[in-house]
């Protein structure tokens, strides 16, 4: 049999673990000053960009999609040639993956402090960002399927099954959950509604979850784990069960999320069964690796590299354990909305998916270099002083998480709530807070202790060229199954046959849970008095869209007495119709704001808009002074929103879209005239008129500013219900 020479292209898993690093540091950067802004709310005041809630989802996006995503294709595209014995089939895709993908997070970059959202858990980016990532993402799978097709080795290994599961349904989840209506070049409405948008959303967002940050992670531990304790996988078919069985039941999870919500009883429900179910492959699959390493504890002592898997797969055995507790709706009810939530995810972020980054950056780079580790020192610190920090970062903000749901949930004997302002309960929970930025600093230590390291091992190293390497050409690989052969065996040399089955695996849960929420209408039952948003709270809702307050605040009151009896009536599914996006919230850092209409005067939402602490002494929400500045809100594309919600099924007649810059115009005003009954207002506000007319500056009235849209639309939370319930 012909023995052929190539080259591993080692090029192309350098400049992604480079940008890995780079991003991993300035994603965790950003991370650590929301920590501190936790404690210190306005150290970034009047600066719109690095405000709290447009910083957010930027933390979130460079710590998954740029550190973490990076590094799964730098890990991917160097076992993938090694275990197929053969080059990427293009450099040109290859680099076209790199290049696309960094320009995709440089625009993420760019657009989410300038406010550019959708707003969406892990999908915050807006439409065209989104069409590019779709297409990056093809160009990676394209390649990586036709390297699979042009392989020289016969089987493909475990590892490669969990890379094109996680293709396939990626790219499902990010079409599907991204479906939205442009009205601009930067502004788009999802095509779905209120509870079919959150459904959609939490089928993507949970399993963002689970096909970004847990299968790719799984098929480099596969691979790297053995190679770097050198010891077989401890089974083989514990490998196969792990893989079928984790893509099938995960899929079906995302309802969890959604608890107690206006989602229909029975998608909850589902969601509850699938994830207390995924205990046994997530499990299944911890112990697969650890038990790798049997016979081999004695080279973990030694080896950083070791030490970081194992206390990675152990991370991942607790949340892949935590999540279906979750799950379970007793459980559900203590931890949702609270720091609980926050400390679960961190638990599988830091030390779950970072340790694994981490592991393999040390582990390639000496053999990307031609070279050994600078420091075995220095790695074993960084182990040391992340796991600390994992540890003072969790702990905290679980203790956080208790202590809010019991403050939440007392009452008094004469049955009115114990803690019935919500400022107790943040008040309280402050140390936690403090102690969670400390322990983000310490993990952040680790991180520039890393790049000091690789910095010394690559410079002290040859530079990264590509590597030669010899296999025999692959025989013609019979299609039929040969006698004696089992099915997976049969399989495992058959990728299409293999991708193919594993979309439809993927495609089972989304479709029975989704299909009915979109076409059966008893599913969300109408409520005659909601009635669609008016022009200028349209317009007020993109503003609050715009500045993340749902990072902050959620939008569902849930049937629990001490929620009916601290926000009011409990929301119910045809009350949010209209919505697109929908704004439930995953975490209340604030109160939920559901029924907030009418609850205050304008004034006191003007006055806690531009210093919170006025209103609520002890609040740790940052002012949004920018609202006020003295420049007209944008008007420019509200026909073209109306047009669009219109088209989305929101009864907007022509004669509303005509007649909308005149409608905001008159409700404007009347907010104006509300305002004028604090004196306060009525003096600041001349004084600013005199202001503008000494300068020279063209003075905006009140009316046309941004701060009074979005105290429209704030007033008019959660008043359909109540003016239904009055009549």
């Amino acid at each position: 049999m012909e023995v052929q020479q190539f080259y591993y292209d080692n090029k192309i898993v350098k400049k992604f673990l480079y940008a890995s690093i780079f991003f991993g540091v300035v994603g965790m950067l950003v991370g650590l000053l929301l920590a501190v802004m936790f404690i210190f709310p306005n150290i970034t005041d009047n600066i719109p960009w690095l405000s709290f809630g447009r910083l957010r989802p930027l933390h979130t996006n460079a710590v998954i999609f740029a550190f973490v995503v990076n590094a799964i294709f730098g890990g991917v595209y160097y076992s993938l040639q090694r275990l197929l014995k053969t080059r990427m089939y293009s450099d040109l895709l290859s680099n076209i993956n790199f290049w696309g993908w960094q320009l995709i997070i440089v625009a993420a970059a760019i657009t989410l402090p300038l406010g550019y959202t959708s707003s969406k858990e892990y999908a915050e980016l807006e439409w065209p960002i989104d069409i590019a990532i779709a297409v990056v993402w093809v160009v990676f799978g394209i390649n990586m399927i036709m390297t699979i097709l042009n392989r020289r080795e016969r089987h493909l290994y475990v590892a490669i099954w969990f890379y094109l599961g996680t293709f396939v349904t990626v790219a499902v989840l990010h079409i599907f959950n991204n479906l939205e209506l442009p009205v601009s070049a930067w502004k788009s409405y999802s095509i779905y509604a209120g509870v079919q948008d959150a459904l959609v959303q939490w089928w993507y967002g949970h399993n963002a979850v689970a096909f970004v940050l847990t299968t790719p992670f799984l098929g480099l531990m596969y691979y790297y784990l053995p190679k770097i304790a050198n010891r077989p996988v401890y089974s083989y078919r514990l490998s196969i069960i792990h893989f079928w069985s984790l893509i099938f039941l995960y899929i079906w999870a995302g309802p969890h999320h959604l608890l107690y919500t206006a989602l229909p009883e029975w998608a909850q429900n589902l969601g509850v069964v699938f994830s207390v179910m995924l205990i046994a492959p997530s499990w299944g699959g911890m112990i697969n690796g650890l038990l790798t390493l049997r016979g081999a504890w004695d080279k973990v002592r030694t080896e950083p590299t070791l030490k970081f898997f194992v206390v990675a797969i152990t991370a991942y055995g607790m949340a892949t354990f935590e999540g279906p507790m979750l799950s379970l709706k007793n459980v559900n009810a203590i931890a949702h909305y609270t720091d609980w939530i926050v400390a679960h995810v961190h638990v599988g972020a830091l030390a779950w998916n970072g340790f694994m980054v981490f592991a393999i950056v040390y582990w390639l780079i000496p053999r990307l270099t031609k070279t050994v580790l600078y420091s075995k020192k220095l790695a074993n610190f960084h182990f040391w002083i992340g796991t600390l920090g994992v540890i003072l970062y969790t702990i905290p903000l679980y203790v956080a998480g208790f202590q809010q749901h019991m403050m939440w949930k007392q009452f008094n004997p004469d049955g009115t709530l114990k803690y019935g302002n919500f400022l107790e309960t943040v008040t309280a929970i402050m140390p936690m807070y403090a102690m969670r930025a400390i322990g983000g600093s310490l993990y952040v230590i680790g991180v520039f202790v890393l790049v000091y390291n690789v910095y010394k091992t690559v410079k002290a190293g040859s530079k990264v060229e590509d590597e030669l390497a010899e296999a025999p050409e692959l025989p013609r690989i019979v299609s039929h199954r040969m006698k004696g052969e089992g099915f997976h065996t049969w399989l495992e040399r058959k990728p299409i046959q293999l991708t193919i089955l594993a979309t439809i695996a993927i495609l089972i849960g989304g479709i029975v849970q989704i299909i009915p929420t979109l076409v059966v209408d008893s599913n969300i039952p109408t409520i005659a008095s909601v009635k669609p948003y008016t022009p200028l709270e349209l317009e007020g809702r993109d503003l609050y869209v715009r500045e993340g307050c749902v990072g902050c605040h959620s939008q569902m009151v849930r049937p629990f007495r001490s929620e009916v009896e601290r926000y009011g009536e409990y929301s119910k599914s045809g009350e949010y119709v209209y919505d697109h996006p929908f704004l439930w919230g995953s975490k209340r850092t604030g109160p939920d704001l559901h029924r907030l209409g009418a609850k205050y005067s304008d004034n006191w939402h003007f006055n806690h808009m531009y210093d919170p602490q006025s209103t609520s002494p002890g609040s740790i929400m940052p002012g949004y002074k920018w609202l006020f500045a003295n420049k007209a809100l944008d008007l420019s594309d509200v026909e073209n929103k109306m047009r669009a919600m219109q088209k989305l099924g929101v009864p907007y007649t022509n004669e509303d879209i005509a007649n909308a810059k005149v409608a905001i115009k008159a409700q404007a005003q009347q907010i104006e005239e509300n305002l004028k009954n604090d004196p306060d207002f009525v003096k600041s506000y001349e004084a600013s008129k005199e202001a503008a007319k000494a300068s020279g500056e063209n003075f905006v009235p009140m009316s046309e500013r941004e701060i009074t849209a979005l105290i429209a639309y704030l007033q008019r939370l959660g008043t359909d219900v109540k003016v239904k319930e009055e009549n």
